[in-house]
């Protein structure tokens, strides 16, 4: 009993969250076993706290964006992402708030900010506070900016280095606070994984990936502007991937040159010899895939995702609801457990604008003399005499499909974002179990 409660998802999820609280709150944990000397003021020492704790959430990033495969099998790449880019924000406060606590009760501090005439420590305060003001500028409005996914990443990755070294180099330079040898303990271990975690993320990595290559064999048309990119591993095994998961891809260039794009598998997910991928042409990437020749080096950082039906074995039955390119991890589910012989009933609910927009379509019916599968494609555009559902996958039809006994189902949801919100909301509704419900987001980045 132990040991499976020890295995349970729900218990690693939760262990992991005590460890992030854990680490963020220890430098507290030290000020208390070893407190600062005396007489500084209750609201001084509040605003040294808050800067400890969000020095650490800022150094705690690393690891967040650091794709370990434990952390990221708990909770899948976008919401350990979405976690990065809200508690960024609570780090933010916390470190803007620190310093306005001492203008406010020491006016005079407020002189640090001259740059010219004030300590090393304090102009190390400053320039971080700069970085960090322009990371989450540059960040949040990176799209209205019109600031390239690639230039971004490097410049984001400079800034935070720059943030967390400069602001450990003011709290040394403080020490008021980190005199005791414990504290510097705490801080060099602290400062050691997060520089580890930046040296595995861009040296490590990198030359893995590079010790095992990949060519593209083939890049064949599919309906909808889409395009299946076929890989085969070159002096090694591949990978297998549970049907549903994904993979960050480099095409043509060095994996130290960290322009990898995010995908999900299309292919048999227990056939190593050959990875596909089927991409929708949308944007300056994707418009290229179509043009990239046979023989193309590639490299792969996989697999990731918590968005497969390999983890609910013991399900009665899967509902896959999916909106355009969002078929690419359902064509993956139903191809991989069509050849397992799974004998479970699968319902697919598939929107897409046109009938010639259909990807996939032949091969659907061709899976459907394999597997229990009901397809119900729902069209924005339908042609004449078209008998089929159309308009939006809205509440009124996910109730004439989907089982009554609704918590027999795990549902599977991939589409735009509005799309997702939407039959989220209506499966709440028709009260189908939260934890029944799992969504796969198309922009990571």
């Amino acid at each position: 009993m132990r040991s499976l409660l020890m295995k349970s998802p729900v218990v690693i999820a939760a262990g992991w969250i005590g460890a992030y609280i854990f680490v963020a709150l220890s430098p507290l944990t030290i000020l208390l076993i070893y407190p600062a000397p005396s007489g500084r003021g209750f609201w001084v020492d509040f605003s040294v706290a808050l800067g400890f704790i969000a020095l650490a959430m800022m150094a705690l990033q690393f690891a967040l964006t650091a794709r370990i495969n434990r952390i990221e099998s708990s909770y899948g790449v976008d919401i350990i992402l979405q976690f990065h880019r809200y508690i960024s924000l609570v780090a933010f406060a916390f470190v803007l708030i620190h310093p306005l606590i001492l203008f406010i009760v020491e006016p005079e501090t407020l002189q640090l900010l001259n740059i010219f005439t004030a300590p090393w420590r304090a102009r190390m305060a400053v320039t971080a506070t700069l970085a960090l003001i322009v990371l989450v500028i540059t960040t949040i409005w990176r799209q209205k900016l019109n600031i390239p996914y690639e230039p971004w990443r490097t410049a984001h990755g400079i800034l935070a280095v720059l943030t967390v070294g400069l602001g450990l180099g003011h709290a040394i330079g403080v020490q008021n606070y980190l005199g005791l040898f414990w504290k510097a303990v705490l801080w060099s271990a602290i400062a050691f994984t997060a520089l580890w975690l930046l040296v595995y993320v861009r040296l490590v990595k990198p030359w893995l990936m590079l010790k095992k290559p990949y060519l593209v064999e083939e890049v064949r048309p599919e309906r909808g502007n889409v395009w299946t990119l076929a890989l085969r591993p070159v002096g090694h095994n591949g990978f297998p991937f549970q049907p549903g998961q994904f993979a960050w891809i480099t095409l043509d260039i060095s994996p130290f040159r960290m322009r990898e794009h995010p995908f999900s598998m299309s292919s048999n997910g227990d056939n190593i010899e050959k990875i596909e991928f089927s991409i929708k042409a949308l944007g300056d990437f994707t418009n290229t895939i179509k043009d990239v020749p046979a023989g193309t080096k590639a490299f792969l950082d996989g697999p990731y995702g918590v968005f497969t039906a390999d983890r609910y074995e013991d399900a009665a039955g899967f509902v896959l609801i999916a909106g355009g390119i969002g078929i690419t991890p359902m064509i993956s589910i139903l191809s991989t457990h069509a050849e397992r012989k799974d004998e479970r009933p699968y319902l697919l609910i598939y929107a897409s604008k046109t009938w010639e927009d259909i990807t996939f379509r032949e091969e659907l019916e061709q899976l459907k003399e394999k597997i229990d599968l009901t397809v119900v494609h729902v069209l924005k555009e339908p042609p004449e005499n078209w008998s089929g559902e159309t308009g939006y996958v809205d509440k009124e039809l996910l109730q004439r499909y989907i089982p009554k006994r609704r918590a027999t189902r795990q549902y599977f949801i991939c589409a735009s974002p509005k799309m997702m919100d939407q039959v989220e909301l209506a499966l709440h509704q028709l009260e189908v179990p939260p934890t029944n419900i799992h969504m796969e987001h198309f922009n990571l980045v």
